[in-house]
């Protein structure tokens, strides 16, 4: 018996860029990116959406890329990593992150920092125990997590600070 492989159309936005190719149906978004175009800041961690290493943005939403078959949200806006930065600038996430030492050997903090981007536009942000508790998705076997927390805590102050700027 002959083994036929179909493929699948699938287009997405990803990083602002269309992307449109004929796919495995069991390609996951994960694969898709990490394999297929290259972009490597999207990590594989336990590639059973356990860590949230994974985590990129689709449609605005955290999603663990390695659970998502890339053929399963066409049309879909993917922002990884490597889209969060404008005009050469860091994210300020990216910047928070830096500046409160919130990564040690770096391999989660591109998923901990699209986390964290997702987590200020859910609006779960109103003590450290529900930044915990909303980043729970995202492990860090350095122990990180305070890092984390403050770099998270630092925007949420700067976001609060420039819109009391505004009402004035």
């Amino acid at each position: 018996m002959t083994h036929v492989s179909v493929a699948v159309p699938c287009r997405l936005q990803i990083n602002g860029q269309g992307y449109a190719a004929d796919l495995p149906p069991s390609v996951t978004l994960l694969d898709l990116l990490r394999e297929r175009l290259g972009l490597i800041g999207t990590k594989k961690g336990c590639d059973h959406g356990q860590c949230g290493a994974c985590t990129v943005l689709v449609d605005g939403k955290r999603v663990k890329s390695c659970l998502i078959l890339a053929v399963s949200i066409p049309d879909a806006a993917v922002m990884t990593i490597e889209g969060i930065s404008q005009n050469g600038r860091l994210h300020p996430m990216q910047q928070a992150f830096i500046d409160t030492d919130a990564f040690q050997c770096g391999y989660c903090t591109p998923g901990q920092i699209m986390s964290a981007i997702a987590l200020l536009e859910e609006g779960h942000i109103h003590s450290r125990a529900e930044i915990r508790e909303f980043m729970s998705g995202n492990l860090c076997r350095c122990g990180a997590y305070n890092g984390i927390i403050d770099a998270i805590e630092r925007i949420v102050a700067q976001q609060r600070g420039n819109h009391a700027g505004e009402a004035a």
